[in-house]
């Protein structure tokens, strides 16, 4: 798997400048606030997302598409949060049944899979969104950033053709941009947490708010709770 598609290179070869650049700043955003702004990126690709699904559904270009394609786009833009929580449940059972098939193909209980990668998705949810906000910020990133240095070296490099032969460092580098996305991500929220009244554990920024707050409430100080503690 080639995170950076050459595919996907060759035919956004020649884009223009602006939106490259364009396509830089909305990866480097995604990568330092995926968490803090997530509203927005869920509402803002539900909504591009099903807008292109309306359009797509008339073969001809007219009133009733374009009124099919709005009205989708917003339905699902008001939707967005909240079904957030159930495209996090089934994103995580399908990544554990996928990971889990690739490492025991034998073992072939689907349920489970999707059950406990889902469940576990959506305790960890904040840490979710992080990480695929930091992965898809960097893959964004990355795209645009290889389209802008083949226009202004043109006609003397071939993005396409060179990732194609450097797929593998180029698959390295984006997990590893992507996790310290989550770890600047982290280290933000942090910085938020320390303004406020209390004091939170080294982990409570990849917890959601409802998380915390059932987290607090536990009745047993001396554990759980107290990491969170006054």
């Amino acid at each position: 798997m080639q995170l950076i598609a050459p595919d996907i290179l060759t035919e956004a070869r020649g884009l223009s400048v602006p939106f490259c650049a364009a396509g830089i700043i909305i990866g480097l955003l995604l990568w330092l606030f995926g968490w803090r702004w997530h509203r927005f990126w869920v509402v803002l690709a539900t909504t591009i997302v099903a807008g292109l699904i309306g359009l797509s559904g008339h073969a001809v270009i007219g009133p009733r598409m374009l009124a099919a394609g709005l009205l989708l786009a917003i339905a699902a833009g008001m939707l967005a949060i909240d079904l957030s929580r159930l495209v996090a449940f089934s994103a995580a059972g399908l990544g554990c049944w996928l990971i889990v098939h690739k490492v025991l193909p034998n073992f072939q209980e689907p349920t489970i899979c999707l059950l406990g990668g889902g469940i576990l998705g959506l305790l960890l949810y904040r840490l979710q969104l992080m990480i695929l906000s930091g992965l898809v910020g960097t893959i964004i990133f990355g795209h645009s950033l290889l389209l802008l240095v083949e226009k202004l070296s043109e006609p003397y490099v071939t993005i396409a053709t060179w990732s194609q032969a450097n797929f593998l460092g180029l698959n390295i580098a984006v997990v590893v941009v992507a996790l310290l996305g989550v770890a600047v991500q982290g280290q933000i929220e942090r910085w938020r947490a320390a303004k406020g009244p209390q004091r939170q554990a080294w982990y409570a920024p990849y917890l959601s708010r409802e998380d915390g707050e059932f987290m607090r409430q536990l009745p047993n100080r001396r554990g759980l709770q107290s990491l969170f503690g006054r």
